[in-house]
């Protein structure tokens, strides 16, 4: 029986845990898009804080260290240091193990989002701002009528981009069981003790997510630039 036969098998007899396993890949990777994106935001604002004491930032110092340690040290590790830590600081509301992960993909994520929105509102050409606060806006007008704006087509592209990592990434998650796809691999694999058919058929439904929202992005990037002509 040849490995093509075996897959198509595979699809006949195990069609509805593919469908579950794509389902939670991107409910899990939706949900840290919009929260990371939420948490990336106060980060990067932290990050240009201009709060002050003495000669010290405390939000800025903050913010710097959370996306260091963040960015410095590997998804997996965060996801087994918030799978272990979460219920332990929530014991009351025995969370499940998806949530645990989840926030483990929103902290890791939030910082990466953070530095996305820091670039973005650091390409927005620093003339914008000096003829904000010459016509007298202060600094927050500045920021939300005049910069954010601007910024938002620099950052919209890079976001999006960034939900198709989180789609990829989320296949660690399978470490710790919690139904995305490449958890059903290991299901079907070790029910069937074929390693490679179900891998096969996990990479090409991968494939087909990542590739569509890539093409999705290209497009939205193309009506962007076309809006600033």
């Amino acid at each position: 029986m040849t490995i093509l036969e075996n897959v198509w098998k595979i699809l006949q007899r195990y069609p509805n845990l593919f469908l579950i396993g794509t389902g939670y890949t991107l409910l899990l990777s939706a949900i840290t898009v919009v929260c990371a994106s939420v948490l990336g935001s106060l980060i990067a604002l932290m990050r240009r804080s201009r709060l002050h004491i003495g000669g010290v930032y405390p939000l800025r110092l903050i913010a710097t260290i959370y996306i260091e340690i963040i960015r410095g040290t590997p998804m997996l590790l965060q996801l087994y240091f918030f799978y272990f830590l979460v219920p332990m600081i929530f014991p009351l509301l025995e969370l499940n193990d998806f949530t645990s992960i989840t926030v483990a993909c929103v902290v890791n994520s939030s910082a990466y989002v953070a530095e996305i929105i820091r670039a973005g509102i650091d390409a927005v050409d620093k003339g914008q701002t000096e003829a904000a606060r010459s016509l007298g806006l202060n600094s927050r007008q500045t920021m939300l009528r005049v910069v954010l704006p601007q910024a938002v087509k620099n950052i919209l592209p890079a976001l999006c981009n960034e939900f198709v990592m989180v789609i990829k990434e989320t296949s660690l998650a399978s470490t710790f069981f919690i139904g995305e796809l490449m958890t059903q691999y290991k299901t079907i694999s070790g029910a069937l003790f074929l390693p490679i058919e179900p891998l096969i058929i996990v990479g090409c439904i991968y494939f087909i997510l990542t590739f569509t929202l890539s093409k999705c992005i290209s497009v939205f990037e193309r009506r962007l630039k076309a809006s600033d002509r």
